[in-house]
């Protein structure tokens, strides 16, 4: 009787276990249906945007970034889904190799963004520059700057004066254009109770000195309040780098011991 008791043990155990395969399975099939959705927002701005008129101005195309971005992500979690509900070694060796492929990227664009501080803010102050200087040509960045400097609280990249940049907006005497020498309405500080919005409250504003215009504007270059948002909420870019990175240890980890745990499985039967 305990012989015939040890044999059925010996036919149902597995060293899989099935909690770590469903897992993985439910973690994957999570970020795979992100992925889609990340791809169709993608397909969508680019369809939006190819029958709009404006210029884009952009070195590569944000939309199209989003769609590689899911096209990757698409590929990653289809191999741990079908890997971990198949059991097959290949597309979890494969999924665990993308995904720390994907997390050293991401680490060592952080440690030298960290060690070269001073020229990621000047590869940052180049992408503000030709983002103001193509303002009015192209709707994507008008509303990254509006919403920059709507959120940060502040105006240009170094300070209010760098709206001259723009062929709209710049200060010469030359300029004809009737926004000469103002600034975006997404840098005018609002007012309490204001029932009708002043939305040309920046107008004139680069030829007031910086007292002047800090009782309409937020005169302050949106490089010194990003720094400063950064240091004052260490713990919340922390947080977040945090729960960027540990999403991909879990599913490195865990496709790991599956694909130790398959292997073990194979070695009992043979």
């Amino acid at each position: 009787m305990d012989r015939k008791l040890n044999l059925n043990r010996a036919e149902t155990f597995s060293f899989i276990n099935p909690w770590i395969r469903y897992f993985l399975f439910f973690f994957s099939f999570l970020f795979w249906v992100f992925s889609l959705l990340i791809i169709a927002i993608g397909v969508y701005a680019k369809v939006q945007k190819a029958t709009d008129t404006v210029r884009d101005t952009f070195l590569v195309d944000p939309a199209v970034i989003l769609i590689v971005v899911g096209v990757v992500m698409f590929f990653i979690t289809f191999c741990g889904c079908i890997g971990a509900l198949r059991e097959n070694i290949r597309l979890l060796k494969t999924f665990s190799l993308s995904l720390t492929l994907v997390f050293l990227t991401q680490l060592a664009i952080a440690v030298l963004g960290f060690f070269y501080s001073d020229q990621t803010r000047d590869a940052l102050g180049k992408f503000v520059k030709k983002a103001i200087v193509h303002y009015r040509d192209d709707l994507d960045l008008q509303n990254l700057m509006d919403y920059i400097q709507k959120e940060f609280k502040c105006c240009g990249w170094n300070n209010y004066t760098d709206w001259s940049w723009n062929l709209y907006f710049n200060c010469t005497l030359e300029n004809p254009s009737t926004e000469r020498c103002a600034v975006p309405y997404s840098c005018c500080e609002p007012i309490p109770g204001e029932v009708v919005i002043n939305t040309m409250c920046g107008f004139g504003i680069q030829t007031q000195n910086y007292l002047e215009a800090t009782k309409s504007i937020y005169p302050v270059g949106c490089a010194d309040k990003a720094v400063t948002w950064i240091e004052s909420h260490l713990l919340l870019v922390g947080g977040l780098a945090l729960g960027l990175a540990l999403p991909q240890i879990a599913g490195i980890v865990l496709s790991q011991i599956l694909i130790s745990q398959i292997q073990e499985e194979i070695s009992s039967v043979l």
